[in-house]
């Protein structure tokens, strides 16, 4: 209770902690940041800026990319525990299990008891982007998830390959996970594009329909620093609202990574050939040129299943789903004593 944290991404393992930190913080009146750090960038603030004034009218689609390529982990048996590791306590609340090289550093990410996938490691800044561009602090009012895990059999769990459509009821989040060899979606792997009624912004430009560059004429704000900077000064000046990544931020944009998965892991596996999986015309665009870089990465479609989430319906404000306790139960998990979060913080 007496100390302000800097807290790397993504903020939670889950959504009922993030908001138990969020409480904590501001029971305690603390500095807590998330290392989210494209919010103290400059090009990034401007962006955000930009997109808030409606300079290219209403935004369609906020979409979020993690191309990053990750090769397979392979599959190891477990082992005798490296000397000088408190296995114990690296566990924390997650199940006791063998040591096992393959779910220690770093490939922990790729593990259900102990990570996020890549759409919560490397994809919670991209998602933490396209939800701050989209203008919402709120979660989402329904969300679908569909991918796997492709192109190789190892010992990880978490899809490789994801797409995850958010519907905010005015505008939509898309988010696409690929974890094998891919080309770049107009001119972004690792990154955003923000689909608006006249025009685009991709990589911090703007473009018209036909794609000319469009100058981003906005005024700074004068908060573009070095992240760390940021919370140094904050906490210096014990004030919270100097923080360029509160921890209200970091709790909404990890649980939308944190929903997804959910939505993923209550899915059923179904032919990746068969018809499109989502309602709307976006997220099954995306869901062609998926299967069209599968391809491309020597997947037989035809031996391919795909898993197709859940489409979930979700209460923002109770930040429960509606009419479904078994996805309710993902929300949270079963903590192992005594690394267990308290339910009054």
């Amino acid at each position: 209770a007496g100390k302000h944290v800097y807290v790397e991404k993504p903020l939670s393992h889950n959504v009922w902690e993030g908001r138990k930190l969020v409480e904590a913080a501001r029971k305690y009146n603390k500095v807590v940041q998330h290392g989210t750090q494209n919010r103290s960038g400059g090009a990034q603030r401007k962006t955000a800026a930009f997109l808030a004034e409606g300079k290219l009218g209403p935004i369609k689609v906020s979409r979020g990319l993690c191309y990053k390529s990750r090769k397979s982990i392979g599959k190891k048996p477990d082992g005798p525990v490296p000397k000088g590791v408190d296995y114990d306590l690296w566990l924390g609340p997650a199940p006791e299990r063998p040591y096992n090289p393959n779910y220690f550093h770093y490939n922990w990410h790729w593990h259900w008891d102990t990570g996020n996938g890549d759409i919560g490691n490397q994809g919670v800044h991209e998602i933490d982007k396209a939800r701050w561009f989209l203008g919402k602090n709120t979660l989402p009012l329904k969300v679908t998830s569909i991918g796997g895990r492709f192109g190789y059999e190892d010992d990880g769990e978490t899809p490789n390959t994801q797409i995850a459509v958010f519907d905010y009821g005015d505008s939509q989040l898309l988010f696409e996970v690929r974890g094998l060899e891919t080309e770049k979606y107009m001119g972004e792997a690792i990154g955003n594009v923000v689909h608006c009624k006249d025009g685009y912004v991709a990589g911090y430009q703007a473009f018209d329909p036909a794609g000319k560059k469009i100058p981003m004429d906005v005024k700074d704000d004068g908060r573009a620093t070095n992240h760390f900077r940021n919370f140094i000064e904050a906490v210096k000046a014990a004030k919270p609202e100097l923080l360029n990544a509160d921890v209200l931020d970091g709790h909404l944009s990890a649980s939308l990574c944190h929903l997804a998965n959910i939505s993923y892991r209550l899915g059923e596996l179904r032919p990746i050939t068969k018809d499109d999986p989502f309602t709307c015309e976006e997220g099954n665009e995306a869901f062609n040129r998926i299967r069209k870089h599968l391809t491309e990465n020597g997947v037989d479609l035809s031996k391919t299943q795909l898993r197709v989430g859940r489409t979930l319906s979700f209460d923002p404000k109770a930040e429960k789903f509606v009419n479904d306790p078994e996805a309710d139960k993902l929300l949270t998990r079963e903590y192992r004593k005594p690394f267990v979060v308290p339910e009054n913080p």
